[in-house]
């Protein structure tokens, strides 16, 4: 199988199910957000950090592939002509998400609490999790938008809320672990 196909040269694309729409549809800029944020989050597992955090890092790729597959279905296509889901064994589920939320209390844990705002960088893979935070909460965003306009899974929404807040505390717990500098942010007078 050939990696171009050029069914995309007039600016089209197929969503899961043959639906064609535009490359700049809100479900492509959905899916293809959580792309971005998954080669953002194997950056960070490329870096010299604790084995533990890399296991969950590729815990989470896996399931943002998953994320991925249920914003490029479009609803009406959840179901095959068959009457068998499309995307038969794939789904968030809330253990998914108690999962984030078990690896933010564990991190939290061994932090003192936070009584500032920080400035992200001290480190060059603290920074990496604040850009993957960032594109975190833009596809978060960009999923609701979605939402608005088409059913979404709310747990694919959860899900990304709570990424974005285990990034947020792994950037602060990698702040820790190698003791970088955290720069607290101090408003203006």
């Amino acid at each position: 199988m050939k990696v171009y196909t050029k069914t995309g040269d007039t600016g089209t694309t197929a969503l899961f199910g043959g639906t064609r729409v535009p490359k700049h549809h809100i479900r492509i800029e959905s899916y293809g957000t959580v792309d971005e944020l998954n080669s953002h989050i194997g950056l960070i597992r490329d870096q010299d950090i604790n084995a533990l955090y890399k296991n969950v890092l590729i815990e989470v790729q896996d399931r943002l592939f998953t994320v991925g597959a249920i914003l490029a279905t479009p609803p009406e296509k959840e179901i095959m002509k068959n009457g068998q889901p499309r995307l038969q064994n794939l789904g968030i589920v809330e253990s998914d998400i108690e999962f984030l939320e078990n690896e933010i209390d564990t991190m939290e844990e061994a932090l003192p609490p936070m009584t500032h705002f920080v400035l992200p960088g001290g480190h060059t893979t603290v920074s990496y999790c604040h850009i993957a935070r960032c594109v975190c909460r833009r596809a978060e965003r960009l999923a609701v938008h979605l939402n608005d306009i088409e059913p979404t899974d709310e747990r694919v929404i959860k899900y990304l809320n709570r990424l974005s807040d285990y990034l947020f505390v792994l950037a602060r717990k990698l702040s820790h672990d190698l003791n970088a500098d955290e720069v607290k942010w101090i408003p203006r007078k």
